[in-house]
């Protein structure tokens, strides 16, 4: 696991005031990826890092010649459209970079070096995003007991969940060609469904749309073939965490996904925030992670101290919804749930090492995403087929709409956040995506 340093300082301030700002994303402490240019320009997209309310422009960074050494290599692999080739170069080369802009952005930091540095930044209001990464797979799994239970428990009260769930982390491979970054936008989806007590399916749009409340995982180095990762390194692999909604449609995945798992109910869309938040930003929450003592208990190759001592980490998690008459009544959002990552059954190292275990290979920029994220209490489901019991107890927004499943206009909000006394509090931005009709 990452060990703390000075980076984490909880009493570390930048010179640039918006990172100081309480209840901010983004201190210094953070220092998150994405990849960016100006928006509305034909500038080339690359890296770039968030402080305050500002971007560092790697590519300037890296033409400035601030940085040396292991710091520069890391700078320049970031003026890129995608992040790939950084993440490849492996943990060293992130931690040097990551110390080298911590130093720069820093309060006690050389009045020329800021000046400089502040040329390098432009601000985040100014700026639109892409996917960070050329993402090759993308592996979608299904880790929180939780959810599970919850759902199985509306379909299968006698077996809410499978015998397989608590000995490996399950996971599907899922489709690439349609995930898209932040104020991604699509089409209600059509599919085949099956309606309850008929002899045939129909063909329409999709009536139980639903949102799931994930995180995504980037891979960083890769593994070669055949050649698995232990779970002792596994996290040597990742570099980071962003905000993830799998949306599914429901009604579709019902009768599609025996036997073989979710296919048009899931290949639709995914949205992931812009920021990447690295482990090494979030070493200061880790948590122990716990399986009760009269559960079956992890096979030899998912079983460590290290990841027994903090392999769960603890981020708080948000999702909102606005509809398409609060944006124009301008009544805000609507919060519809809050939960915690620190609930999954199966840690990050496990995912890893699991999905390795047979030689398959991973590659820089592979995506995992966690699963849906629910909690154990009221109020902290990540879908809302938990929180409506599959349409049977609709929910009332703050406009005094309802809503069983999601309809067309709605946006949903995913929001996420590490804090905890001692520690700067840093997060992880928003991922938004919005329902359109389905196409005609």
């Amino acid at each position: 696991m990452t060990t703390l340093d000075h980076t984490h300082d909880a009493g570390a301030r930048s010179w640039l005031a918006s990172a100081n700002a309480d209840g901010g994303d983004f201190p210094i402490q953070n220092l998150p990826f994405a990849v960016f240019r100006r928006a509305g320009s034909t500038e080339s997209m690359r890296g770039g890092v968030a402080i305050g309310d500002q971007v560092v422009d790697l590519g300037a960074l890296s033409e400035a010649r601030l940085l040396h050494g292991l710091a520069s290599d890391a700078a320049h692999a970031c003026d890129r459209p995608v992040l790939n080739e950084f993440f490849a170069l492996g943990r060293a080369a992130w931690r040097a970079l990551r110390h080298a802009l911590f130093a720069l952005l820093k309060d006690d930091a050389a009045p020329a070096m800021a000046e400089a540095m502040r040329g390098c930044l432009v601000p985040q209001a100014a700026v639109e995003f892409a996917l960070p990464a050329r993402i090759g797979d993308y592996t979608d799994f299904y880790t929180s007991i939780d959810h599970a239970l919850n759902v199985g428990r509306l379909f299968r009260p006698d077996d809410s969940i499978t015998p397989n769930f608590q000995w490996m982390p399950i996971a599907y491979h899922g489709r690439v060609s349609t995930i898209g970054v932040s104020g991604q936008t699509f089409h209600r989806p059509m599919g085949q469904a099956r309606a309850q007590g008929a002899s045939a399916p129909t063909c329409g749009p999709c009536a139980r749309l639903d949102y799931e409340l994930e995180l995504g995982i980037y891979i960083g180095c890769g593994n070669p073939a055949g050649e698995p990762i232990p779970l002792e390194r596994a996290e040597e692999h990742v570099f980071g965490i962003c905000l993830l909604n799998d949306w599914s449609a429901r009604d579709i995945q019902f009768w599609e996904m025996a036997p073989l798992g979710p296919f048009l109910a899931k290949n639709f869309a995914t949205t992931v925030s812009p920021w990447i938040v690295t482990l090494e930003a979030l070493a200061p929450y880790r948590l122990p992670w716990l399986r009760p003592a009269d559960h079956p208990q992890p096979l030899a190759y998912l079983e460590g101290p290290a990841n027994r001592a903090g392999g769960a980490i603890d981020i708080r998690l948000e999702v909102w919804l606005e509809s398409e008459q609060a944006r124009r009544d301008r009544s805000g959002p609507s919060r519809l749930s809050a939960t915690r990552f620190g609930h999954q059954y199966w840690s990050i190292a496990q995912m890893v090492a699991h999905h390795t275990v047979g030689g398959c290979s991973l590659n820089p920029g592979d995506l995992f995403s966690s699963g849906t994220i629910s909690g154990p209490g009221p109020g902290e489901a990540g879908a809302i087929i938990e929180l409506t019991r599959a349409g049977q107890s609709p929910l009332t927004l703050n406009n005094g709409e309802r809503r069983a499943f999601l309809e067309d206009g709605d946006a949903v909000l995913l929001r996420g956040w590490c804090e905890k006394p001692g520690h700067a509090r840093i997060g992880f931005g928003e991922s938004r995506g919005t329902v359109l009709p389905a196409r005609a």
